[in-house]
């Protein structure tokens, strides 16, 4: 059995809209077919952020593109379960949002690291309230458009490997010093291991329990990785050490495998390697702690 914690699609009527998400990410028939080659029993569909918003006016009729063509999948294809946008420009309607979300048949919430250059912590307080009481997991993609680093450096390889990665990694660890991940019974999922977190592990307690000696920081009641233990992460086509730092931090409850479509075309590859773990482990990763979520 496999199930996939991260595929996408991008309607048409949004990909004409953005610079990047275009050809396969708009091909239905591709991802169906890509789930069926692969006898995926169960994957959960996601937005990986766009720059739709931009030519859009806000992203309110991104919400409501995404949101439509997504429901018609739900309907479409039996074996997917989806993660619905909310319109961040108007989050003071968010509880209506996510109710609506919720008849609509979606498992989950789908959030970006960052919204236009900022982390927005603060005022996602009412929408994760409203995905606690309707049940709702949080799923978390680095942001893709302007992410932490790009105001200093424009390089279309580094944007991609190091600044989406510190920036699902900074909104990790707001998260955490801002109570969030304690305060909120919310399920979250943050994609590609979420970032570089996993390699700062004993970084994280060393230097929390250095600055608490001299109240330089305040006091998490915790350490820091006693709380980032609660969230779930999914491999995005990671490499066996990688997942290995993962486990280290995470635990082997909380690791989703995830192709990442159509990112990672090296399905079974990526499966294959995850045998060094042992057969428990490797059950845990590409199925049941999926089925635990959804």
């Amino acid at each position: 059995m496999l199930c996939d914690s991260h595929i996408h699609f991008i309607p048409e009527k949004l990909s004409v809209h953005t610079s990047f998400y275009k050809g396969v990410w708009t091909d239905k028939n591709k991802l169906y077919e890509f789930l069926d080659r692969h006898n995926i029993e169960k994957a959960l569909l996601v937005y990986p952020s766009t720059d739709a918003h931009l030519k859009l006016a806000g992203h309110k009729k991104v919400c409501q593109i995404y949101n439509d063509s997504v429901g018609q999948i739900l309907k479409e294809k039996q074996n997917i379960v989806a993660a619905g946008l909310v319109d961040v420009d108007n989050l003071d309607s968010v509880t209506s949002q996510v109710k609506e979300l919720k008849q609509k048949g979606f498992s989950a919430i789908s959030l970006a690291s960052s919204y236009d250059g900022k982390f927005i912590v603060d005022k996602l307080l009412p929408l994760l309230e409203a995905a606690q009481d309707n049940n709702l997991s949080i799923f978390v993609h680095p942001q893709t458009i302007n992410p932490i680093g790009f105001e200093r450096i424009k390089d279309p390889l580094l944007m991609p490997v190091l600044e989406y990665s510190f920036d699902i990694s900074m909104f990790l660890g707001l998260l955490m010093m801002e109570g969030v991940l304690e305060k909120f019974k919310v399920k979250f999922i943050f994609s590609s291991l979420a970032g570089v977190v996993p390699f700062l592990k004993d970084r994280f307690d060393r230097v929390y329990m250095m600055l608490r000696k001299r109240e330089i920081v305040k006091d998490l009641g915790k350490l820091p990785t006693q709380i980032l233990n609660n969230v779930y992460v999914d491999t995005s086509g990671a490499s066996l050490k990688n997942i290995e730092l993962a486990l280290d931090l995470f635990g082997e409850n909380n690791i989703l495998w995830g192709s990442d479509y159509p990112v990672n075309a090296k399905v079974d590859e990526n499966l294959n390697m995850l045998e060094a773990l042992g057969q428990t482990i490797k059950e845990k990763i590409v199925y049941k702690n999926f089925s635990n979520l959804f």
